[in-house]
């Protein structure tokens, strides 16, 4: 497995109010590049959405452990299978830090294509979280 990690991010919010909303799929649509992501379908703990350039695929949460943890998994047909989790570590009232690693299933050359666009994924995502002003 090969393991990419986002930079550590700072919310301006709770680690409680974060958890609440990574832990449901129907809060996602307003952080994804709209421009990127087609037909986003989501429930609570299950998402299917088209990628430019890669084709459908899905996720699903497998793991939540309050105010700290969720981890999200493949789900469905998807080009190589990896596994998300968004960590969470509240350091003062309303700052909490936010860090996002993803551990893929890829052969060498897959990791060379992809290595920078996930990583560079990881934190497009661990900002829009951040900076994120709806919770």
């Amino acid at each position: 497995m090969t393991k990419f990690e986002s930079e550590i991010k700072k919310v301006s919010q709770s680690d409680e109010k974060i958890f609440k909303f990574i832990s449901d799929f129907n809060n996602f649509k307003s952080l994804i590049p709209q421009d990127k992501i087609k037909n986003w379908q989501s429930t609570e703990d299950t998402c299917k959405f088209s990628v430019d350039g890669i084709g459908d695929a899905g996720l699903r949460i497998v793991e939540k452990q309050a105010s700290t943890t969720v981890k999200y998994s493949t789900d469905g047909k998807v080009p190589f299978n990896f596994f998300l989790w968004i960590q969470l570590k509240q350091v003062a009232e309303n700052d909490t830090r936010i860090k996002l690693t993803i551990k893929a299933d890829l052969n060498p050359m897959m990791k060379m294509m992809v290595g920078k666009h996930v990583k560079k994924f990881l934190n497009m995502l661990g900002d829009a979280i951040a900076n994120y002003g709806g919770y």
